[in-house]
């Protein structure tokens, strides 16, 4: 397998891969290569992936014709036997940190394609450069270039859920777009008429992102909101302590928002126990800091088999998003 992460991310997806067993073979900028071994972890297991190629091989060549050659090559070559009959993905991604790399991917692409329209110009019109959006497998040409001279090419990619998303002029914060990913690795979003509780809201990203789907928020935190949360309608902000919070008797929120620039294991402890073990919600997005904590050992702790989302919410997704930093995300439901 070819796994790609985040840059700058890649020592941790290669010490995720080893802790659960798995052979790293060589790794570079947001990319590492594992032996495909029986024993080879799920995607979804896999907090530091963003995508995961499957049976990579490895194409060379000197010159953009030459690799543009070979790719259509390899490409004819295993799909004889498919029919075309919806658009289908084919994507050429970079490793990070070599100058111009991006444009000599962009040149081979060009290349590929007029190749392949002289080949097969229905196949090659239906292609489009997108991966489908969310989690999951797709079938297409996904093309990975690791240095000027040399690529690996997959027919299928497993999509961990990670994207960049659009940001929004009245969102008050970068994190907004935070919690606009993490919908798309839960696979669902806040609704109209729904109840969220956002811990450390201030200044109301996450709140406001609620809103705007017509969710009804209460917004915990001394801090002001700004922006699209101010003075919204369907925010209602508490200048409470996030940790001395509770819901009222009987009351129980759809969505459990937080985000807290606090020790992780402090939060874990005093805020997410007791949230979901008294199930004052259904479902949760929470971030976890590991900036001053050793990443790896947080992520055993939340997946241990004695962990409250392991008993509590076992379908729990741990994914670092695209605009996570030193953290990464939990998205989960709590079993019925």
């Amino acid at each position: 397998m070819l796994i790609r992460s985040q840059p700058g991310f890649e020592d941790l997806l290669a010490g995720e891969l080893r802790a659960l067993g798995q052979a790293v073979t060589a790794q570079g900028g947001g990319w590492v290569a594992a032996a495909d071994t029986a024993s080879s972890p799920t995607a979804p297991d896999l907090c530091f992936a963003h995508a995961i190629h499957l049976a990579p091989v490895e194409i060379n060549g000197e010159s953009v014709n030459a690799l543009a050659a070979r790719l259509l090559e390899h490409f004819l070559a295993s799909a004889k036997d498919e029919r075309f009959e919806a658009p289908w993905p084919c994507v050429f991604s970079t490793a990070a940190g070599l100058d111009g790399l991006g444009r000599r991917a962009d040149a081979v692409a060009t290349a590929f394609g007029e190749l392949l329209k002289k080949r097969l110009g229905r196949v090659a019109r239906l292609a489009i450069s997108e991966i489908p959006r969310g989690q999951g497998a797709s079938r297409g040409l996904f093309v990975h270039f690791v240095d000027f001279k040399k690529a690996f090419v997959s027919r299928e990619l497993y999509s961990c859920g990670q994207r960049r998303m659009a940001d929004d002029d009245l969102a008050p914060s970068r994190s907004y777009l935070k919690v606009e990913e993490a919908y798309t690795v839960l696979g669902r979003e806040p609704a109209p008429g729904e109840f969220v509780v956002d811990l450390g809201a201030a200044p109301g990203g996450w709140s406001y992102s609620a809103a705007k789907r017509g969710a009804r928020v209460i917004a915990i935190d001394n801090g002001p909101l700004k922006g699209g949360a101010l003075d919204n309608p369907l925010i209602e902000h508490r200048r409470v302590d996030a940790y001395g919070y509770r819901p009222g008797p009987g009351e129980r929120a759809d969505w459990l928002f937080c985000d807290l620039v606090d020790d992780p294991h402090h939060v874990l402890r005093n805020l997410i126990v007791p949230w979901l073990e008294n199930a004052w919600c259904r479902r949760f997005v929470v971030i976890l800091k590991f900036g001053r904590v050793d990443a790896l050992a947080l992520l055993r702790e939340v997946r241990a088999p004695d962990s409250v989302f392991s008993r509590l919410a076992p379908g729990t997704r741990v994914r670092h998003l695209y605009h996570d930093r030193e953290e990464f995300t939990l998205v989960g439901e709590l079993s019925a």
